[in-house]
């Protein structure tokens, strides 16, 4: 049993720790405040090669994998989740096309991520469809003038990166739209310039600023039978690109429980306060201990979710251990974020301070990609099978 990075991965974190202390860290404030798109960010990214981490060698990325991904993005998401997001968006919508697409696809839509040249989002919710996939209503028709092709007719939500992305991944019904029966779902590749895709709006968000998220509006859109991934009826797919994503996910609270903690430690460690530092009481050092130690079992279950994701472990069986990640870090995030405000007290609230900026981050972890109560509904169940036990 190994606790250490091999020499590549550690050369990836020192790398990616220096580039976001000085290019990541100044620009986190202003991209919330502006809600701006960072373009400097995305044109860093791409030219060190970030966007192609996860992305095998074939295809022009660096093949380091999940867990390679899951170390740069918490490195970032110290300073900034709205770049780690950015991050994340090179893998959650590529996933089901590395796990089940044709050597074609691959070919035509990995490379351009990975060199950073295109963009891609996830299209898997809908406004009555979110943690209940099976409810979703955009339905696919046989195109009756191609034969193999499809007709694509629905909306999808909370899509994070719809207004920069150049093609989605998108899953919809090829049977009948009120069935919910898993075979009904198929996963399509949507390219942006297709006649019938447009993004009519994109939301307000609390935090996460700088990466649009909106809805995606699909009228009448052909599809050729060569974007269909995997197999029609192929919904499994949505599931295993969602559970090999949980450790990339809970990275992101990682990262952010780091950065927020950091920052209040060193302020409490200057604050005066009756006669002393308040780093000087006990009940507060009592406190950043208890956090500390929360943010190192998380970092343990992300990196050991990173590890079996990478192996090619997650399928039902395997899901309890990442879900576990993701639901564990992201609200260790949550209670990170949190006591940092507090330790600032009146002045963690404020702008001033990049506190208030994290708390309203840190919500958002616990709903994407799968809610805290979906997480702990896939642990619950996968120790009622057996999946997770102990002797």
């Amino acid at each position: 049993m190994e606790f250490e990075f091999d020499e590549d991965l550690a050369q990836l974190r020192d790398t990616v720790r220096r580039l976001a202390k000085e290019k990541v860290a100044p620009r986190a404030r202003e991209i919330d405040l502006t809600g701006e798109y960072p373009q400097d960010l995305f044109e860093l990214f791409g030219t060190t090669g970030l966007f192609g981490l996860c992305i095998p060698e074939r295809y022009e990325g660096s093949g380091a994998g999940i867990l390679g991904l899951t170390i740069a993005i918490e490195e970032v998401a110290k300073y900034s989740n709205t770049a780690a997001l950015m991050l994340l968006l090179s893998r959650l919508p590529t996933g089901p096309v590395m796990i089940a697409g044709s050597e074609e696809q691959k070919e035509r839509y990995l490379p351009g991520i990975a060199r950073g040249e295109q963009r891609a989002s996830f299209g898997l919710s809908e406004v009555g469809a979110g943690s209940d996939v099976a409810g979703m209503r955009t339905a696919a028709v046989p195109d009756p003038d191609v034969e193999g092709g499809w007709i694509l007719s629905g909306s999808k939500v909370w899509i994070s990166g719809v207004a920069q992305a150049d093609w989605y991944t998108v899953f919809a019904k090829t049977g009948d739209p009120s069935s919910r029966r898993h075979d009904s779902i198929t996963a399509f590749i949507v390219d942006r310039s297709s006649e019938g895709v447009s993004v009519p709006r994109v939301d307000k968000k609390m935090g996460v600023k700088g990466v649009d998220t909106g809805e995606l509006l699909l009228e009448s859109v052909h599809v050729p039978a060569e974007n269909v991934i995997g197999e029609v009826g192929g919904f499994r797919l949505a599931m295993l690109g969602l559970n090999s994503m949980r450790p990339i996910v809970a990275a992101r609270g990682l990262g952010l429980a780091e950065g927020a903690l950091m920052y209040a430690v060193n302020y409490v460690k200057e604050r005066a306060a009756f006669g002393h530092t308040i780093a000087d009481f006990q009940g507060i050092q009592w406190e950043i201990a208890k956090m500390a130690t929360e943010i190192e079992a998380a970092r343990l279950l992300t990196y050991r979710a990173a590890w079996m994701a990478d192996r090619g472990e997650f399928t039902r069986e395997f899901v309890p251990f990442l879900s576990m990640s993701k639901y564990y870090a992201t609200e260790m995030a949550v209670r990170a974020s949190s006591l940092a405000v507090q330790l600032l007290g009146a002045a963690g609230y404020m702008q001033d301070h990049p506190t208030e900026m994290y708390y309203r981050d840190a919500k958002q972890l616990t709903i994407v990609e799968g809610t805290t109560q979906v997480q702990l509904g896939l642990i619950g169940q996968g120790v009622l099978k057996g999946d997770l036990w102990w002797d």
